[in-house]
């Protein structure tokens, strides 16, 4: 684990969904070196931070509260639905539970966050621009407050949309998500497995 807590933030992990492109299996729990996906992202992120993961409650490599979406399988909304309430914690760093190599990320967009008192939110981006809302550190109250009545099968960059926003380039490998087997293959390379 990084020693490097950054602003007091909670980490907020999404691990409930499955990939169509990965065989229908849960990306977070395939193996990765000598854990898994999900284990490697959190063994990463700030020592001293709380974590709640967001999907069905399984052994970790670190302590972390769970809660779960009022619909399994009901997408990235209501996992923020679900797991929101139960942040005590003025920042939250809202990371995938499919992103191993994240961790790093998360004290970086906190600290962002924390220089930018205008916006709500400060999203991560790879190195083709594209947002990554799930890599993103926000307000909780203003995250909180942007997300629709019914977040079953809600669209993310909807709620985004409500929000003040600002972004933050990250550097490869820290915005690779495992959805696919050429990722999951492309993750198991980086860490030599």
């Amino acid at each position: 684990m990084t020693g490097t807590p950054g602003p007091a933030a909670t980490a907020l992990v999404t691990c409930g969904g499955t990939s169509r492109r990965l065989g229908g299996r849960d990306k977070t729990r395939e193996p990765l070196g000598a854990s898994t996906v999900l284990d490697h992202l959190l063994a990463a992120l700030p020592d001293g931070w709380p974590v709640l993961c967001v999907g069905e409650e399984r052994p970790t490599c670190r302590p972390v509260r769970w809660a779960r979406e009022e619909s399994p399988g009901g997408g990235p909304v209501a996992a923020l639905a679900a797991g929101l309430p139960q942040v005590a914690t003025s920042t939250c760093v809202v990371v995938a539970g499919d992103m191993p190599f994240a961790g790093p990320a998360a004290a970086d967009l906190a600290a962002a966050l924390e220089d930018s008192p205008e916006d709500d939110a400060v999203v991560g981006t790879d190195g083709t621009g594209r947002a990554q809302p799930l890599l993103a550190a926000y307000r909780t109250g203003a995250l909180l407050t942007a997300l629709p009545e019914d977040p079953a099968g809600a669209r993310l960059m909807a709620v985004l949309d409500r929000l003040r926003t600002t972004t933050l380039e990250l550097p490869a490998p820290r915005t690779l998500d495992v959805d696919t087997p050429e990722a999951l293959a492309r993750a198991r390379h980086i860490v030599g497995a």
